[in-house]
């Protein structure tokens, strides 16, 4: 059976990605790069293949988490059949900017 959810990227979301690989580039190696890479291209199909596997938030728009490294965690949301890719947030940063970008 063929998967029937999509991934839909939020301007957030690529926002936050281009930031990441930025950061990545300048301080770390293509090694390190495109482990990343991997690393979020694997928890894309796992969030794919199965999108209520995370748990949600405690927040009213029923957005869900899942900690992709101990820097990295990804916000989605689910809509009808496709995954909604709210944020992708740096653990390191202050939560509080975090709310704005949920909403």
């Amino acid at each position: 059976m063929e998967n029937i959810y999509k991934i839909l990227w939020s301007d957030e979301a690529l926002k936050n990605l281009k930031t990441i690989i930025n950061y990545l580039e300048t301080n770390w190696s293509e090694k390190e790069l495109k482990q990343f890479a991997k690393l979020l291209d694997k928890r894309l199909i796992l969030i794919k293949g199965n999108p209520y596997m995370f748990p949600k938030i405690n927040h009213p728009n029923d957005i869900r988490k899942s900690v992709l490294s101990k820097q990295t965690t990804i916000f989605y949301k689910i809509v009808n059949h496709t995954i909604r890719l709210v944020a992708l947030f740096d653990n390191r940063q202050n939560s509080e900017s975090l709310k704005d970008k949920l909403l």
